[in-house]
């Protein structure tokens, strides 16, 4: 990492919105509705939703703003601005691109829409219902049944732009934070929402009208309780809408579409198979020996999933204080619980160093979702080694605690073949997103960081002996600043 010449160009970095300049904007609506329930309720996926509400226009604008809208602004010296977001993204470039698939969402015109959180709007690429282009494409019938899906996408060079290949992994880390918030959201607004990773990628990128060497397709996600299904759904024809370009130089990176062209699937009886074929993977951490039951997780977080999104930012510096066990116990918990998805959970193994958690003694453990207990692997101060193995970035060691999620890629990728990869690193992120909102729901802050692969692995073994390393998010009290 040292020897790489790789650098920042910053009079090259890449625009933080994707711009269609001849689409004239549909604003959205800003008077939302409030999302009043609690967060630890919000972040359940069960019992499921009784009485779901109807998808109008308005709870539309809410679930965009609320996992994908800005939530502030930050001006610079010399007129620089970071427009944050709502759920977190790797370096705040933000590549995770929204697109709506409406067919029966009231108050708005069938068809196809990109989501600018720029200004805040929809702008039209395509009149008319493709919710059976996204059914067929998803091998999924129930999907024209549905009001409307979201379909997020990978603008690759706004995160290439800093971490090269290895922003292959940073698509799907912040598509799955971004989901936790949107299933949150959905939650609260009682709009039922999933999460379906197998389609036929070359129909939604050309439904999308995407230049297949800059952006990809990566997760869809339908959204409402079923409705009249749609009708058989308009020609896909060619669509090269004007696109601002993101810098005046983009650098490409053959390996990141190698490795999404390796993992498309062709069909949608490929698909099908893909989906339904071989066995359900669980946890690969199967030792149950010596485990330390954690305290019973809170069910009551005591601030509500609008107020956790709205107060959320990643923690830029770590006080080195303390949490509770009850609050290092709630967010696990509460992040770990599984969501609607046609992947099976259980692909991502989560590991943590304690370093200033009252009730528990420092050291490494790995982390058991069925019992809701920790296994203890070493004791001891590891401040220092958390703190290398996050890239050698101070917040992995001054955090309260920091969980590494690894996975067993053998056994991912001999059921779920390439697409596997992206599977796991989606799981990755969404629990990742999910300890995020827990953490701010209970009053303190979480950060994900990048880490040294190889010695993740090697200082967990051998209990971690044979898996890979996918994801790191620290949590802890923030330092307070003047």
């Amino acid at each position: 990492m040292r020897r790489s010449g790789h650098t920042l160009d910053w009079e090259n970095k890449p625009l933080p919105f994707k711009i269609y300049p001849t689409l004239p904007p549909l604003r959205l609506p800003t008077d939302l509705p409030v999302l009043a329930a609690d967060t630890f309720a919000a972040l359940a996926p069960e019992p499921p939703i009784v009485r779901p509400a109807l998808l109008d226009l308005e709870r539309l604008a809410a679930l965009l703003f609320f996992s994908a809208g800005v939530t502030r602004v930050k001006t610079y010296p010399g007129g620089g601005q970071i427009h944050f977001r709502a759920a977190p993204s790797t370096g705040a470039l933000y590549q995770t691109e929204v697109y709506v698939v409406a067919g029966d969402v009231a108050g708005l015109e069938p068809g196809l829409y990109h989501f600018n959180p720029g200004d805040f709007s929809l702008r039209r690429l395509r009149a008319g219902d493709y919710r059976g282009t996204v059914a067929m494409a998803t091998a999924d019938d129930a999907v024209a049944e549905q009001p409307a899906s979201l379909i997020l996408s990978g603008l690759y060079w706004r995160n290439t732009w800093k971490y090269e290949a290895r922003g292959y992994r940073h698509l799907f880390w912040d598509s799955g934070t971004l989901l936790a918030q949107l299933l949150a959201a959905g939650r609260a607004l009682e709009v039922p929402a999933r999460v379906l990773e197998g389609f036929v990628d070359a129909e939604l990128n050309g439904l999308l009208g995407l230049e297949a060497e800059k952006e990809g397709a990566l997760v869809v996600a339908p959204l409402g309780a079923p409705v009249r299904a749609a009708g058989p759904p308009p020609v896909v024809t060619p669509l090269h809408p004007e696109v601002i370009p993101l810098s005046a130089h983009e650098m490409d990176y053959p390996l990141l579409r190698e490795a999404y062209a390796d993992s498309e699937l062709a069909s949608e009886a490929e698909v099908t198979d893909w989906r339904d074929g071989g066995q359900v993977l669980h946890s690969g951490i199967v030792g149950m020996q010596d485990l330390t039951p954690l305290v019973a997780a809170r069910e009551v977080a005591g601030r509500s999933v609008g107020e956790t999104i709205a107060r959320r930012g990643s923690t830029r510096e770590f006080s080195g204080d303390g949490i509770s066990e009850e609050e290092l116990s709630s967010a696990l918990f509460h992040a770990t619980r599984g969501f609607a998805a046609d992947v099976p959970g259980g692909l991502v193994d989560l590991y943590v160093t304690v370093h200033a958690v009252a009730g528990l003694e420092p050291g490494a453990y790995a982390y058991h979702r069925e019992p809701h207990a920790l296994e203890q692997l070493a004791a001891g101060d590891v401040r220092a080694t958390s703190t290398f193995l996050c890239l050698e970035q101070a917040l992995g060691g001054m955090s309260a605690a920091t969980v590494f999620f690894l996975a067993d890629l053998g056994r991912v990728l001999g059921r779920w073949g390439n697409r596997g990869y992206r599977a796991a690193n989606l799981e990755a992120g969404l629990i990742g997103g999910r300890l995020y909102l827990a953490a701010y729901a209970q009053g303190f802050g979480a950060t994900g960081l990048t880490f040294y692969d190889r010695a993740v692995v090697e200082f967990f073994s051998p209990h971690a002996r044979g898996k890979d390393a996918l994801f790191v998010t620290a949590l802890g009290r923030g330092r307070r600043r003047g």
